[in-house]
Order: C-alpha cells, then structure tokens, then sequence
C-alpha cells in the first residue's frame, strides 16, 4: 500500500484516522467521552461560543485529553466575518491552537454556509497565521478561490447539517477533488455508515460528523460503525472499484468449457 495514502495531514500535523467528530448532542461529558474514544478520532472540533471555555468550571475539555486529541475550534453560530474572526482568535488565546474551522453561516433555517462572508473571513485568519477549513457548499469555483487564498483544506458540505440525508451530490464532490490540490473533507449531512463509507470512497481525505453519532439510539456502537466504514470506504477507494457497465460479463473464464 502506498504509504501517502494512509495518513491525513492537516497543516503541519499527520493523522492516521481520517474521522473527524464533534462534541455537541451528547446526553453528558461521558457519553462524549466514550463515543470519541470508540470512534477513534484524533481530531475533535468544538464550537467555541457553545462550550465552556474555563477549565476551572464544568466543559467538555476537561474530559478529553489534549495529549490525544487535536481540538478543532469552530465558529458555528457566527454570521458575519466579524464574529467568525474574533471566534477564532478566542479560541487561540484559550489555547485551542491555530487550526480552525470556519463557518459563516448565511441561512438560519438551512444553516447553509454564506460563502462571501466565509471567503473573506477565511482571506483574515489565513493572513492572521491560521490554519483554516472552511464549511462550504459542493461549489468547484468557490472551493478553488479558498485554497487560492490559502485554506489548509475545504470543507464541503454533503446535505445540511444534522439532515442525515447523506451525499447528495457526489458528482459536485467528484469535480471538487479533481479542482484542487488540498484535503477535501466532508461535512455535514452524513447520517449513518454506509452514507460515511460512500463518501470516503470518493476519494476524500476525510469526513466531519456529529449528529449522526450523538443522535443515533445508540452513541457509542454508532460510533464504532463510523470508524470502520471510514476505514472500508477509504480502503475501497485505493483498492479501485471496477467499472459501471449496462451488460453482465460473464466472472468466470469461457475457455475449456465442456461441449454438451
């Protein structure tokens, strides 16, 4: 196996796993806890203006060991550049490190990303030392003016956040991956394994979900099931499917068959 192909890196950092999970919806810190562990991410993204900041009181982050896990500070609930810089910042100066994922969101009712606001915010913080991936839409041209001004790698969306309608354009995706040359992971919209091994078999450096394992009946086999679809979709991709064609063709070899 080509070792380049097993690791994903994020900046100046290497992963092995390529799931990357949230921190949100869980009925409590060890549910949160045990679901990442079981998932096998080592990177956690955590809505800094939803989260307890001071260690001294009740947060998430004291749960989760930072020698284990990457934390991945997110704007969500941001809607204007404003907001998203002053989030990022934030989350630096409380120690969250420079990788951060940006999101502006534009719609209220869609959470569905304004990408205007979310390129020029993330032209800011690239600008300001950051490592920045940007939640977007599945748009060719606007993924490739985020890596231009440059992204650490683009976010595109698969289906609105928390839908768990899955990939519904692959095809949009498959054009982005062709675009640029940075990580392209996927976020939002997954709802259940097969929907993460379909992505992951895309070719995508890696795939963002919450919901689909904090709201599942149950977190914490939910989240074994993502680990290994990421890991099946991933190892489909570079073993290569074979092609789609309209006719059968016959799996076994014609010759030496028996004359009846």
């Amino acid at each position: 196996m080509d070792t380049k192909n097993e690791f994903m890196k994020i900046g100046d950092k290497i992963f092995k796993s390529r799931l990357i999970v949230g921190t949100g919806k869980y009925k409590s810190f060890d549910e949160t806890r045990l679901a990442i562990e079981i998932s096998g991410a080592e990177i956690v993204t955590v809505a800094v203006r939803r989260i307890e900041l001071d260690k001294n009181k009740d947060s998430i982050l004291n749960h989760l060991d930072p020698k284990r896990y990457t934390f991945l500070p997110n704007t969500a609930g941001c809607y204007s550049v404003k907001d998203a810089v002053m989030t990022c910042e934030l989350a630096r100066e409380a120690g969250l490190g420079n990788i951060v994922k940006v999101e502006v969101i534009g719609d209220e009712k869609t959470l569905f990303p304004d990408n205007e606001a979310t390129l020029e915010a993330s032209k800011l913080l690239v600008k300001d030392g950051f490592h920045v991936l940007p939640y977007c839409t599945d748009d060719v041209v606007l993924c490739k003016k985020l890596e231009d001004i440059g992204c650490t790698a683009v976010m595109p969306l698969a289906a609105p956040i928390g839908s768990g309608l899955g990939i519904r354009n692959p095809y949009n995706i498959k054009l982005i991956l062709e675009a640029v040359k940075i990580p392209v992971i996927i976020d939002a919209g997954v709802g259940t394994a097969s929907d993460a091994s379909r992505a992951m078999e895309l070719g995508v450096a890696g795939i963002l979900m919450n919901t689909a394992i904090a709201g599942a009946k149950d977190p914490l086999k939910m989240a074994q099931a993502m680990k290994m679809a990421v890991e099946c979709g991933r190892m489909a991709f570079e073993a290569g499917r074979i092609p789609k064609k309209l006719y059968a063709s016959a799996s076994s070899p014609l010759d030496g068959l028996i004359e009846l």
